[in-house]
Parts: C-alpha cells; sequence; structure tokens
C-alpha cells in the first residue's frame, strides 16, 4: 500500500499528515500529486469526498515552501477558485493546516462580509488565495487584486460552478491570468460546456478519473421512505427519536422550506440548524460550527449551500425533498461515509416527486429499496391523511382508471381552432 512518505512530499507537510492521522492517500492523491509535482496540468474527475482538495493542496505547498520568493502586495502566487463561501473556508482552513510548518500565507475572499479585511490581507501579497468568483472580481476591478506573479491556479468544482452560472465571470479571471502557468481543473462530471473549458485551459493534461460519472458511494446504506406531503415532518421526526442517530444532514428544495424543516424539528426539541443563500456568512459559519461540534444534531441546507460541506461524521443524509437534478442525488449522499466510515442515506418520496425517483434510479443504475420500517405508508391512519403510494419497485398491479397525463380534449371546440360537431 502506497504512503504519503513514498510520494516526496516535504518533512513539514507529512509531519502535519501525521497530526491529523493521515498515512495513506485516497486514490485520486495517489495518483494526481506525482504529476503535480512534475508541475503538470491536470484534469481531474472527482466527487466531493474523495480527498481532492489534499490532491492539489499538498503538490502546491510543497512547490512554493520549496521555493520561497517574496510576494508583492495585490498578488498572489496561487489562485484557487470555488463556488461557495464554504468549500472557499474549507480549503484555506486545510491549506493553512497543511503549510503551518513551512509558514505560507493563505488568505480567503469571498462575498457575503466587508471587503475591508479582504483588502488588507491583499495589500501585504499571500501565497495562496482561495475565492469565489464573485468577490474576486469586484477586487480585481477596483485593483486590489493583481496576477503578475501567479504561478498555478486551481479551478474546483468546475460542474458547479456551470451550474451556478458563475462560467462567465470564471472566463474573466482566466483572461487576466499570466499564460505560462500550471493549471488544475477538477469536476465530478464532465458535461460539454466543461469539456471545452478544459480543453482551452489545459495544456497538455494529465487526467485523473477516480469515481466514474453519477456513481453512488458503495459504502451508504440507500433507503427510501414514500410518504404523502403533508407527513414528511413527521417523518423525519419520527427518524430522528433515534438517539443513535447524532449527525444528520437534511437536504431541502428551497430555503423557505428549510426553514420551516428547522422550526418543525426546534418544535420537537430536536437541535436544527438552516444554511442557504439567504443566511448571512456569520449565521451559516455559526450553524456550521455547532454541527461540527455535535451542538446540534441537524443541518438543513439546499443544495447550493451545502456544496462545501465536509464534515468528516456526518452518519445519515434525509432527502426531505428529492432533487430536480439527478446528479445531484449522488452529490447529496456523497456527504456522509467519507474517509472510510459507513453512513446511511434516506429519501422521502410524496406522489410528485415518483419521476423525479425514476430519474435517479436511473442515473445510479439501482433501485432503492423502500424501507417498510418507517410508520407513514398508510399503516397508521391517524398519521397518514391520504392512501399509500404505491411501491415503484414493484411489479405494476392495478393501474388507474384514468391516465392523469392524458391530454384533455378542449371544451370549446371552436375556439381550438377545430370545426364544430354537428347535433343529431
Amino acid at each position: 500500500m502506497i504512503d504519503f512518505k513514498s510520494l516526496n512530499l516535504h518533512a513539514s507537510i507529512l509531519e502535519a499528515l501525521e497530526k491529523k492521522g493521515y498515512t495513506s492517500p485516497t486514490p485520486i492523491q495517489a495518483q494526481a500529486i506525482p504529476h503535480l509535482l512534475e508541475n503538470k496540468d491536470l484534469l481531474g474527475i472527482a466527487q466531493t469526498g474523495t480527498g481532492k482538495t489534499a490532491a492539489f493542496s499538498l503538490p502546491i505547498i510543497n512547490r512554493l515552501g520549496s521555493n520561497k520568493i517574496k510576494v508583492k502586495p495585490a498578488r498572489m502566487r496561487t489562485l484557487i477558485l470555488t463556488p461557495t463561501r464554504e468549500l472557499a473556508s474549507q480549503i484555506d482552513e486545510n491549506i493553512k493546516s497543511y503549510s503551518k510548518g513551512l509558514k505560507l500565507s493563505s488568505t480567503v475572499i469571498f462575498g457575503g462580509v466587508s471587503p475591508r479585511p479582504q483588502i488588507m490581507a491583499m495589500s501585504k501579497g499571500v501565497d495562496i488565495l482561495v475565492a469565489t468568483p464573485g468577490r474576486l472580481l469586484d477586487l480585481m476591478g477596483d485593483g486590489h487584486i493583481l496576477f503578475e506573479q501567479l504561478e498555478v491556479f486551481v479551478l474546483d468544482e468546475a460542474d458547479r460552478m456551470l451550474d451556478m452560472g458563475f462560467i462567465r465571470d470564471i472566463k474573466k479571471v482566466i483572461a487576466k491570468l499570466p499564460k505560462v502557468r500550471q493549471t488544475l481543473l477538477f469536476s465530478a462530471t464532465m458535461p460539454n460546456d466543461i469539456a471545452d473549458l478544459a480543453n482551452s485551459l489545459l495544456k497538455e493534461p494529465v487526467r485523473v478519473e477516480v469515481t466514474p460519472e453519477s456513481t453512488t458511494v458503495e459504502k451508504i446504506d440507500q433507503k427510501l421512505c414514500l410518504v404523502d406531503r403533508t407527513n414528511k415532518p413527521l417523518l423525519l421526526k419520527s427518524i430522528l427519536q433515534d438517539k443513535t442517530i447524532q449527525s444528520v444532514l437534511v437536504f431541502t428544495r428551497t430555503k423557505h422550506g428549510a426553514n420551516r424543516v428547522v422550526k418543525h424539528l426546534e418544535d420537537a426539541g430536536i437541535g436544527a440548524a438552516a444554511i442557504h443563500g439567504n443566511k448571512s456568512q456569520g449565521a451559516r459559519e455559526r450553524a456550521l460550527d455547532l454541527f461540527k461540534r455535535g451542538k446540534i444534531r441537524a443541518l438543513v441546507a439546499t443544495d447550493i449551500a451545502a456544496r462545501g460541506i465536509d464534515i468528516s461524521n456526518i452518519t445519515h443524509v434525509v432527502n426531505y425533498d428529492l432533487p430536480n437534478d439527478p446528479k445531484s442525488y449522488v452529490h447529496r449522499i456523497g456527504r456522509t461515509a467519507r474517509a472510510g466510515r459507513e453512513g446511511v442515506a434516506i429519501s422521502f418520496c410524496d406522489e410528485t416527486e415518483l419521476k423525479l425517483l425514476k430519474d435517479i434510479e436511473k442515473t445510479i443504475k439501482m433501485k432503492i429499496d423502500v424501507d417498510t420500517t418507517q410508520p407513514y405508508h398508510g399503516a397508521e391512519p391517524h398519521l397518514a391523511k391520504k392512501q399509500p403510494l404505491r411501491n415503484p419497485n414493484e411489479a405494476k398491479g392495478n393501474k388507474p382508471k384514468h391516465n392523469q397525463n392524458r391530454r384533455r380534449k378542449p371544451l370549446n371546440k371552436k375556439a381550438s381552432g377545430a370545426a364544430p360537431r354537428k347535433s343529431n
């Protein structure tokens, strides 16, 4: 088995890894680090939770620490571009941890907070800058960020950047970067727009792919709960009555939905907090901190807000609402079963979400087993207001008498453009 010592990293980096208890690299780290130490461009196809942050940050730290130079004001030697504030903060935390012995400087820039401390940090120059596109462009426009000393550019979560509409901003940033540089691009999936961007960015890149597109993490126990929409709060509270569930990440489709779930849980005496785009950065950081320290059991999030969450001890993921994009299902449940642990993913599905469920199962190429141990399938008449949903995994039985999706004939034939029917 390969260990970090065999990857020719600086002794202080190995010491930092040892303090964290890391001895063996993940597959993407083992494959990517040797190429990056040779200053090659890299295309990494890997989902969150595979260890890709260390895969690119360790060789960058090794490079900068082995060849220290004075960084001028407003400049940086490495730029790491990420889609969300949470992910930017976590990357910066990891870099500070790994580079402590080499005394490299790093800072993070994102929106939602005052730009003044970020401007002050950049006025001194930094070795590594981690940023989100919007605030980076703002500071670039005001002359607070310059790229003359840039050596390495990392574009992380490229597919999520595309989903969030950041591609135009990214291209504006890239246009200002030096032509001679090492470039790394990471993406969980490779849609055409990202493939085109990679071709324009990378020069003779090494391709590292450790997780096939939309493949579900094998160690995750996936369960499905068929439930009436009005019973979802009751079902979630019932699941969380199990005191062994210490850390659960709950996904909702909307920001308001996240707030409602938190209120339901708090009313039941279950500690919970929400993170989404309407929350201030301070509120999001406080919620994450409470969740990490076990002060609350449930963190309720939307897809975009949760993108940067990398917490190793999440035991359960609950899809309170199924995602519209089936690939998001893979990203969501990948928040559990990290660092070799096992995890459980529970998905709620009401009548309006059966099509979404079908798309998810087609994407992951498997059926998700219905959890019959939960009470909200119509077995509890005082809790189920409607008839239970038909199990979509069973063979088709009684078909409905009317096809709900069949197009109805217009009542007014004349208005529809059809010739009026003669009466007999």
